[in-house]
């Protein structure tokens, strides 16, 4: 690989580094690990339900929406990263809240904004119940703003979701991602620059899929025919490297086939134009699958039929916990 070559690191990200800090993170708070946090809603005790939290925001994204003046659709980016890590437990959306950061507030620019994040709650089946929008002069370069978003849900114990049932076998199907979605782009900047990043912001700007109906879909459908999804993993920073193994048991190991897709040619154009090596890719961009989930193999045949844009990605094989690209 060419010395010109780009890397997530080579771009800021230091992916390692921020693994060390979780870990630090969870040995001090040992609930802290899963896409979203669970809490139980009987006070001393154990009760029927669980309160389920996450929280995320747009990352620098942002910079392509202000540099070509669009803002319109970042809202739902931020639903979709908070939202989609909601529903890997089985999580029904209830309500979000956010965070809405400017040094100097423009209403029409703000107005833009706001509508997206109500359009990502409409698609996410919640309520923007409330939010902050703090506006700091002096703390923000001129025209630039920050997102953060908190989203509540809650799901039955019986019905959590968690991976312990997975097992070597098992098959992962994929729902397609919509594109880059909101990751990467510390590295994405690097490379689209200029009259190319305006050649390119509106498929760059494409906004995360939000995943609530079509796994609120395959679990119902799945339950008339008598089967269920044993894991999900939405895939984020990380790509399915990191991800998946997040929802695995010991001794199962992740293996997808890159042949089963296409890889939308948006990554193929990053890949090329910032000469990344093919790991880099992998452990950065989600690579056309927006989420991962893991069901028996004669499961799979119903799944496809409920969501026809699913495609088998991979299977479950006994190994070292993680996952590997074929």
């Amino acid at each position: 690989m060419s010395q010109n070559a780009l890397s997530y690191k080579k771009s800021g990200v230091d992916m390692d580094k921020a693994d060390r800090l979780v870990d630090f993170i969870q040995k001090r708070a040992p609930a802290i690990g899963g896409f979203s946090g669970l809490f139980d809603l009987k006070f001393g005790g154990s009760g029927p339900y669980q309160l389920v939290a996450s929280t995320d925001g747009v990352g620098t994204k942002l910079k392509i929406a202000f540099e070509v003046n669009r803002h319109e659709t970042v809202g739902i980016d931020l639903v979709a990263m908070c939202v989609n890590d909601l529903i890997t437990c089985g999580a029904k959306p209830l309500f979000f809240l956010d965070y809405y950061a400017v040094g100097s507030l423009d209403l029409q620019k703000s107005k833009k904004v706001l509508s997206g994040i109500l359009e990502g709650c409409r698609q996410g089946k919640m309520t923007l119940l409330g939010g902050e929008t703090a506006e700091m002069p002096g703390f923000y370069r001129p025209g630039e703003y920050d997102l953060a978003g908190f989203a509540v849900g809650i799901v039955e114990k019986k019905n959590i979701i968690d991976g312990r049932k997975i097992r070597p076998g098992d098959v992962i199907v994929a729902l397609p991602s919509s594109g880059v979605h909101s990751n990467g782009f510390s590295l994405v900047r690097k490379i689209f620059t200029g009259s190319l990043l305006k050649a390119y912001a509106q498929k760059l700007l494409t906004p995360t899929k939000i995943y609530v109906s079509d796994v609120e879909k395959l679990a119902n459908g799945l339950k008339k025919r008598r089967h269920q999804i044993l894991g999900l993993a939405h895939i984020t920073g990380g790509g399915l490297i990191e991800n998946v193994p997040r929802i695995l048991p010991k001794n199962c190991r992740a293996f997808f086939d890159r042949r089963l897709w296409n890889i939308p040619p948006i990554f193929r154009e990053i890949q090329e134009r910032g000469k990344i090596s093919d790991s880099d890719m992998w452990r950065t961009f989600n690579m056309g699958i927006g989420m991962a989930v893991v069901l028996r193999p004669e499961a799979v045949s119903s799944a496809l039929k409920i969501l026809p844009g699913a495609f088998v990605s991979g299977e479950i094989r006994r190994g070292e916990t993680g996952a590997e690209i074929l």
